[in-house]
């Protein structure tokens, strides 16, 4: 995990307001996830826990917030598979 991801993990367990998909694509890359291309929506997946995904819009104009709860739950499940921090 990079120390940019952490930080943004953070952030978004505090507010799911205002993010963009870069921000993330910059998250859930630092924690290791792959993201393939698709038409409409790309697919996010962990090659070592291939049960968590995601799917990402493609061109979003305004970025959901569901998108962010689901990436912060998806980082949590991570972090107890890998037996590392536990998730809030």
């Amino acid at each position: 995990m990079s120390r940019k991801a952490a930080k943004l993990l953070e952030d978004m367990r505090w507010s799911a307001a205002n993010w963009t998909r870069h921000d993330l694509d910059t998250l859930y890359i630092g924690y290791g996830f792959k993201i393939r291309i698709g038409k409409k929506h790309d697919v996010v997946s962990h090659p070592g826990f291939p049960q968590l995904r995601a799917a990402l819009p493609r061109h979003p104009k305004d970025l959901a917030k569901g998108y962010i709860y689901h990436a912060v739950k998806l980082i949590g499940q991570l972090q107890v598979l890998e037996g590392g921090e536990t998730r809030r």
